[in-house]
């Protein structure tokens, strides 16, 4: 890829930062603007990064002339508004996971990108490592026959503190939304959207689930059983079973450096390794598709995205968990 693709960088905290990281080793991939609703922020961030313009309101970012494409890495709960915000002024973006905090903002933000012709895509980098998708591959081309079950599971041991952004409402905090949805997402890679969604668990005092299981159903008999939690650290490891054998993805399954295949009579082990922090896969399908003049990548479309999060929103709602703004 020899076109350059200007990239400007919506928020200043963590993940931007090894986003960035990434972006800064792709080839063709200019960062040229930072923007944050605080313009210290925004000039410390550029520059930490060498990045020529801090901006230091979200509008002013999106209103740069000199910016194609917009990561949105703000807490859930403002990626709507931010995204939003880029779409509007006609700049393709690429935002963070979870998308939005429910799926009508998720169905908003889609809406807006269709009807402006503007490239939008989830940052879920799962589905852009390259481990996951020769994985992929391998399971059309039926390696263990038809899939009858997915696990997975991503629980952080913590403690957080009450104030922790994981267990406030106001930021959409909760196990779910920050770390179920890979579980979740791994499952509708591999088996599609859910017939039926059965949840439980546990919720903070403050509202937001702590811990979540999972048990999803398909039409085609298979099932799905995942887990999320704030209380206890886990394997973050995948398992996908076959008629014909099973996959075993190492920790963490999000973002692994291969996978191993076991049937009957052999294991099969594929080294299948990621580029830097490992984001840097999902920003070159960015270019990619901006280069060609789609406005949806074929990796993480529009469709698994709005189905992720129609069955986050019926999870939570399993749970009993709202978040401000929302109706019960």
């Amino acid at each position: 890829m020899t076109e350059q693709i200007r990239w400007g960088i919506l928020a200043t905290g963590g993940i931007a930062a090894t986003f960035t990281e990434d972006l800064k080793t792709l080839p063709g991939a200019v960062v040229g603007a930072v923007g944050s609703r605080s313009t210290e922020s925004a000039r410390r961030f550029a520059d930490r990064y060498d990045i020529p313009r801090a901006h230091g309101s979200w509008a002013e970012l999106a209103a740069d002339e000199e910016v194609d494409v917009v990561y949105v890495a703000t807490p859930h709960h403002a990626h709507h508004e931010a995204a939003k915000l880029c779409l509007e002024a006609g700049k393709a973006v690429l935002c963070e996971k979870a998308f939005t905090v429910n799926h009508a903002q998720a169905r908003e933000l889609v809406d807006i990108a269709r009807d402006r012709g503007v490239f939008l895509m989830e940052a879920m980098w799962m589905r852009c490592v390259p481990a996951i998708r020769r994985l992929a591959e391998l399971l059309d081309d039926g390696v263990i026959g038809e899939v009858a079950r997915v696990n997975a599971d991503f629980g952080l041991s913590g403690p957080f503190p009450p104030e922790h952004r994981l267990r406030d409402p106001e930021l959409a905090g909760g196990a779910l939304l920050d770390l179920g949805v890979y579980p979740v997402s791994l499952a509708h890679l591999v088996l599609g959207r859910p017939e039926t969604v059965h949840a439980t668990g546990r919720l903070t005092a403050e509202g937001v689930d702590e811990v979540t299981g999972m048990l999803f159903g398909y039409r085609s008999g298979a099932v799905a059983t995942l887990s999320c939690g704030l209380t206890g650290g886990s394997p973050v490891t995948a398992m996908i079973t076959g008629s014909l054998g099973r996959v075993t993805i190492p920790s963490p399954f999000f973002r692994p450096d291969g996978f191993t295949v076991h049937r009957a009579d052999s294991d099969e082990v594929f080294r299948v390794g990621y580029t830097g922090h490992g984001m840097v896969h999902e920003a070159a399908e960015v270019m990619r598709c901006l280069s060609e003049g789609l406005t949806q990548s074929p990796l993480v479309p529009w469709e698994a995205t709005l189905d992720v999060m129609s069955v986050m929103d019926d999870v939570r709602r399993s749970l009993g968990v709202v978040y401000p703004g929302e109706s019960r």
